[in-house]
């Protein structure tokens, strides 16, 4: 691969997909002909496994990985961690492992007791934004006022697991305010905040800031190609250097959100836009954005 900008020697992928049909019922990989909020994902409804993330990589030197629940039945989120775990030891990857629980049940304690069993177990994501009418269909839409919401947040933040936060702009004020209020939990915000519209500019900047000034949140720049199939360095380089100066480049970490992004670029795409986004940077700074961040946050 020829490449317009020299990509760092270790790259840590901080967020992407594995998933076996066989092994984990996955509702939405299974719903054929249902077009979801990244578009349609008949291209991606088939098994992904450690191969086939290797197989994207190429010669891309990707050193670690982590994983992110993928949206699995309910009952199914601990099989789940206990597959991903299983993948760890004998193919090495992922390093890390983001699970599900509902951060509401009255078992929480009980459902993380589980998940810790496995040592990859790194903390939990709960979606509570992906598109408003997705959210209408889930509810997850209403998890920021729900007080068992924070009461779980609080019990993440009490065993020191992290918590990976999507959501929408439009949702950012309000979860701004509740993570106020928990200084010692390590958020990760996914996907620098889904802004997917013009219209939303505004309030996502102002997000942005709110989350910044908390020093225990960093930024996860990757799932562009959800919002824009057609993106470019150019096209994302204002919401990159808004996010970057905002949160430093030590609290930036780039992920591939592979294989939904497969449906809007390759693999090696995604990451060359990331070295020519981040080419103005010094080597110990592109270093923590393509490595370090995720390794010291995500304890890998």
């Amino acid at each position: 691969m020829s490449l317009p900008v020299e990509l760092p020697d270790r790259i840590v992928d901080a967020h992407h997909h594995l998933w076996d049909l066989n092994a984990v019922n996955y509702p939405w990989l299974m719903a054929k002909g249902v077009r979801r909020f990244f578009g349609d994902p008949t291209q991606i409804q088939q098994d992904y496994l450690v191969d086939d993330f290797l197989c994207d990589h190429g010669n891309l030197s990707i050193v670690k990985s982590v994983h992110i629940q993928v949206g699995t039945e309910p009952g199914d989120a601990l099989q789940e961690t206990r597959w991903l775990q299983y993948q760890n030891e004998t193919q090495g990857l992922p390093n890390a492992i983001v699970a599900f629980s509902d951060l509401t049940a009255v078992d929480i304690a009980d459902q993380l007791d589980a998940h810790a069993h496995s040592p990859a177990f790194r903390g939990i994501r709960q979606i509570v934004g992906r598109s408003a009418d997705e959210d209408a269909q889930t509810g997850t839409g209403s998890l920021l006022a729900d007080p068992r919401f924070a009461e779980g947040l609080a019990e993440l933040s009490k065993r020191g697991l992290s918590f990976d936060l999507q959501l929408l702009p439009n949702q950012m004020a309000a979860a701004a305010s509740l993570l106020e209020k928990l200084p010692n939990l390590k958020v990760a915000l996914c996907h620098a905040g889904s802004l997917s519209c013009q219209e939303e500019l505004n309030i996502w900047k102002v997000g942005i800031e709110r989350f910044a000034a908390l020093p225990n949140i960093i930024c996860k720049i990757s799932g562009f190609g959800m919002f824009d199939p057609k993106w470019t360095t150019y096209s994302t380089k204002m919401k990159f250097d808004l996010v970057v100066d905002a949160f430093g480049p030590t609290r930036i970490a780039f992920g591939s959100n592979f294989p939904v992004e497969k449906l809007a670029s390759d693999y090696g795409d995604v990451w060359v836009r990331y070295a020519e986004l981040s080419s103005g940077f010094n080597n110990d700074d592109r270093a923590m954005m393509f490595a370090g961040t995720a390794e010291q946050f995500y304890r890998i």
